[in-house]
């Protein structure tokens, strides 16, 4: 398409983040910094980031105060938050201002978001990934990306808040989507004694929704700890989007099947391709044998990894309050995880809403609440009054106007 423009006089400029091709496309210019010959320090922008330097750019040749280029910061911070990159460096610098903006005068996309989704706290990197990024990217999985484009250049919150609207029921269906295809999943893979003994995860389904498909990857890792990859019709051909586990490159196992696909690209983490449908049947076979070959077996174990050992008795405000000094939090800055041994159930403990535990804990003088999401199977162990270790993250939860500090539960086990 670049090549055509160049014939017609038209100019391109290229912003982009993946692992570029040895062949580059004929652009006035390419600004990615993953490229070999490119000199810029820092290599993790994400897209709006590499977008967010060419306005800069733009502002200081057209003698544009500063100004004009921030007004895009909660924007990029959102960015940021929902492609998952380093916060490290330029983007831990772009998301601290990005969500000073967002919290002080966000764009009214963001706004209408916040209020569409009942969010009156302070925004957070992770309420960017868990409540603004799905709502926006519904539009694209679902419909039309357009309408969040037009949500976020509104020149009224009115305005805003009707594209807005539209996001959040897009985003609604998407649940509903996701959901639907990840049980199906989960279904195929369950029922095939050979599909359940692989080192990796590939299905094909023709009438699977496109725009889920990478949502459906993650999921699926969650219960089957492996790179996964989810494919479904696109037109005349087959796509699919690759997710992976922690410290195994997608990309380059992708790579390695390249001469069976249309196209690919992607991260170390995450990846899509598009292939015929000829093709799927081989594809599936030399993914597999790809990842058999170059896994340790070691990476096919989830891993939490741990930071400290902490007693219930250190959990203050002061100290959380010193975490908190720390953020924004993300990729290589993560938020600490801590672990509680010899803790004690105190007969409060309970399941809520089904499949989530409310824990009520002690250890020594020391009590505490702490909330676990999808961990109701883990009761058992709370009930049978032995001691347990507690993994957990630090939270604040706010009830009837009152704050106070609670455990974000991530694992429970016997004490050894």
């Amino acid at each position: 398409m670049i090549q055509y423009a160049k014939q017609l006089g038209i100019d391109f400029i290229v912003c982009d983040h993946h692992l570029p091709d040895e062949q580059l496309p004929p652009a006035v210019a390419i600004l990615n910094p993953k490229q070999k010959d490119c000199k810029y320090p820092y290599k993790e922008l994400c897209g709006c980031g590499v977008g967010f330097k060419l306005i800069t750019a733009l502002c200081h040749r057209m003698h544009l105060p500063d100004e004009t280029a921030y007004e895009y910061l909660d924007l990029v911070a959102t960015a940021i938050a929902a492609d998952i990159v380093s916060i490290t460096g330029e983007n831990r610098i772009l998301a601290y201002y990005g969500l000073k903006k967002a919290n002080s005068n966000p764009n009214f996309g963001i706004k209408a978001l916040g209020h569409l989704s009942k969010h009156t706290k302070e925004f957070h990197v992770n309420n960017l990934v868990f409540i603004i990024a799905p709502r926006v990217n519904a539009a694209g999985r679902m419909d039309d990306a357009r309408k969040a484009v037009l949500m976020f250049v509104s020149e009224t919150y009115e305005e805003a808040l009707h594209w807005a609207e539209q996001l959040h029921a897009d985003n609604d269906s998407r649940k509903e989507t996701d959901m639907s295809i990840t049980e199906e999943a989960l279904s195929l893979i369950g029922s095939d004694e050979l599909m359940i003994n692989r080192r990796s995860t590939v299905l094909y389904q023709p009438h699977w929704h496109k725009g889920v498909v990478g949502i459906v990857a993650s999921r699926l890792i969650d219960h089957y700890y492996r790179p996964t990859i989810i494919l479904t019709q696109s037109g005349e051909y087959v796509a699919g989007s690759a997710r992976s586990v922690s410290g195994f490159n997608v990309y380059e196992a992708i790579h390695q099947c390249r001469d069976l696909l249309l196209g690919y690209g992607g991260h170390f983490y995450a990846a899509g391709m598009t292939l015929e449908n000829d093709k799927v049947d081989a594809f599936c076979r030399k993914f597999e044998e790809v990842v058999q070959a170059s896994i340790h077996p070691e990476l096919l174990i989830p891993e939490i990894v741990i930071d400290a050992e902490i007693s219930l008795m250190d959990i203050k405000r002061s100290f959380y309050d010193i975490l908190c000094q720390m953020e924004p939090f993300g990729p290589d800055n993560l938020r600490p995880v801590f672990v509680a041994k010899k803790v004690y159930n105190t007969g409060w403990s309970k399941i809520v809403k089904e499949n989530h535990i409310r824990f009520v804990l002690q250890q020594g003088t020391a009590k505490i609440t702490g909330i676990g999401f999808n961990m109701a199977e883990k009761m058992p162990l709370l009930e049978a009054g032995k001691a347990v270790d507690v993994v957990f993250k630090l939270d604040e939860n706010e009830w009837n106007g009152e704050k106070s500090l609670q455990l974000k539960v991530i694992d429970v086990r016997i004490t050894q």
